[in-house]
């Protein structure tokens, strides 16, 4: 693993934020601090924190983040991060973390703790060691953000491909912030209005493919001022996107000749940035998939990342459009490729999940994608883990519009047995597919019949041997006949042999049905009142036609 960063202080890292995200509540050692990493603490997670840490403690407003707060103070925490329920909470949690020595910040209670903690990861990033301070080029992205907003007169802000702010610039006046920028520092989606006029416009497309500056208009009635916007890039690469938004005043003559310099030494950052993780990421996924797949054992990843491999663990499994497949042509925000569709799933889960759970690891494995959950907590069981599948599927078609199927796997005692809740999550959706169910995320218990089922028709497909040839040929007929016998048998024998209600969902007269069961018969030779012969012909009727 990559070593530890050197730390800023915590006068550096307010600095950074801005008060849009944060303020002091208690610093009873001084603003100077040093914070060397950053913590998510889940409510279910033992509250524990390590020597210089700042620790977000996600779950727990107001006096319930008070065991935390002393946990991390009792650690050694450098900082903690609450939200907070009302004026009156400020008080007595900023006397317990003085009294305890440790600094206490305010989250806005409307802000995303994966914003501030992307945010306070990419300062420490940038403190780390081989990313020296002096010069423009070697300064950190919020030096970079606030120098390019001094050169254009306007409002700053650095994001990744995935539009995800890396950094911004600080503004001492709020009025001058338009809602989209600041729906941007709190981590909330822009107004869905403009995102489409900018979609419309070809903004989109013009960063995706050029390295020149674009200006986009100001829209009073959706609270936007005027915008530049240029793309990062490294070769053909887009790595990012800095914006300026025009405040109080019109922006610099020279806004569009800074923008295009400030692009250039962002793109040094970005490009640094990613050769130090790739290794690191590279590694990370070898083993996940390892362990996913059942051909490694747990340890490596365990040592790798850290992790109690003997602690409950669990998998989610996620697929979208046809059989399962993660690229369906047609599906997904309109225009959108569909690698860019992958990729926005791919996000949209990962920030879900790691709100939820500190330590997840979300990957692609063809054609779907899925959550590892190592270290799971006491009180963490199937009902939990679907409402989380629910959250995402649920996101995912309110902001993507795309019909995500979630599944969660079985339970299990450890990391070793990581692939057997992936194998049942995977049954799950084999099933959830081919029966059409109309639940977004299922568990084994909620689709067992339907799983089974499923399972005895995948043995079915494989082995022509153990079909009946008189229905293999009744289908066969209907191939050529352009007939819907074998259809109409199948719902005649799943309504129990009920005529009209079978006709019913035939749309036809019931004499007509009737008139086909005698016709199928007819051909087949089957006895229909042969229990054994009904049973066959349900499972096997169910095979696609090319079975």
């Amino acid at each position: 693993m990559s070593p530890p960063p050197a730390g800023i202080g915590l006068r550096q890292l307010l600095m950074a934020l801005g008060d849009s995200l944060v303020e002091v509540q208690a610093a009873p050692l001084g603003l100077d601090v040093v914070i060397r990493d950053v913590a998510l603490l889940d409510p279910e997670d033992p509250p524990t924190a390590r020597a210089g840490e700042l620790v977000l403690v996600i779950g727990a407003r107001g006096r319930a983040a008070l065991p935390a707060l002393r946990a991390a103070a009792r650690d050694g925490a450098a900082a903690v991060v609450v939200k907070l329920d009302g004026p009156g909470q400020a008080g007595v949690l900023g006397e317990t973390a003085t009294e305890a020595g440790v600094a206490l910040l305010s989250l806005r209670g409307d802000a995303r703790w994966e914003q501030v903690n992307a945010l306070a990861r990419a300062a420490l990033d940038d403190a780390s060691p081989g990313h020296p301070g002096e010069g423009a080029e070697g300064g950190d992205l919020f030096s970079l953000a606030q120098t390019t907003a001094i050169l254009t007169g306007g409002i700053v802000s650095i994001e990744d491909a995935a539009n995800r702010v890396l950094a911004y610039s600080r503004s001492t006046d709020s009025d001058e912030i338009d809602d989209l920028r600041r729906r941007s520092i709190l981590g909330w989606q822009g107004p869905e209005a403009y995102l489409a006029k900018l979609r419309e416009w070809g903004v989109f497309q013009h960063l995706h493919s050029s390295d020149q500056v674009i200006g986009i208009d100001s829209h009073p009635e959706l609270g936007i001022r005027p915008r530049l916007a240029v793309a990062v890039r490294s070769g053909d690469r887009q790595l990012g996107t800095i914006w300026v938004q025009e405040g109080s005043t019109p922006l610099s003559d020279h806004s569009e000749q800074a923008l295009l310099g400030a692009a250039r030494v962002a793109a040094h950052h970005l490009v640094r940035r990613r050769r130090e993780l790739s290794e690191d990421l590279t590694l990370t996924r070898t083993l996940l998939a390892g362990l996913l797949e059942g051909s490694t054992g747990p340890q490596p990843l365990a040592t790798h990342l850290g992790f109690d491999a003997t602690r409950p663990a669990a998998v989610l499994g996620f697929s979208y459009g046809t059989a399962g497949a993660v690229a369906v042509p047609g599906t997904g925000p309109a225009g959108a490729s569909p690698e860019l569709t992958h990729s926005e799933v791919t996000n949209l889960i990962s920030v879900h999940i790691a709100a939820r759970h500190r330590s997840a690891l979300v990957t692609q494995l063809d054609p779907r994608i899925y959550v590892l959950l190592p270290q799971l907590g006491r009180g963490i069981d199937t009902d939990t883990l679907r409402g989380w599948a629910q959250e995402i599927t649920d996101a995912s078609r309110r902001h993507l519009g795309l019909p995500l199927r979630g599944s969660v796997g079985c339970v299990v005692s450890g990391l070793a047995d990581a692939s057997e809740s992936r194998r049942e999550a995977d049954r799950i959706l084999d099933a959830m597919m081919g029966a059409g169910l109309p639940a977004a995320v299922a568990a084994l218990p909620d689709i067992q019949a339907e799983v089974l089922v499923s399972e005895m028709l995948t043995l079915l497909a494989a082995h022509p041997e153990i079909r009946d040839p008189r229905l293999t040929a009744l289908v066969a007929h209907d191939s050529r006949h352009q007939g819907r016998l074998a259809e109409s048998l199948l719902a005649y024998l799943n309504c129990f042999g009920d005529v009209r209600e079978a006709a019913a969902q035939l749309h036809v007269h019931p004499n007509t049905l009737r008139y086909r069961m005698r016709r199928a018969e007819e051909l087949t030779g089957l006895d229909l009142s042969r229990p054994d012969q009904r049973l066959l012909a349900m499972l096997q009727l169910r095979l696609p036609p090319s079975g």
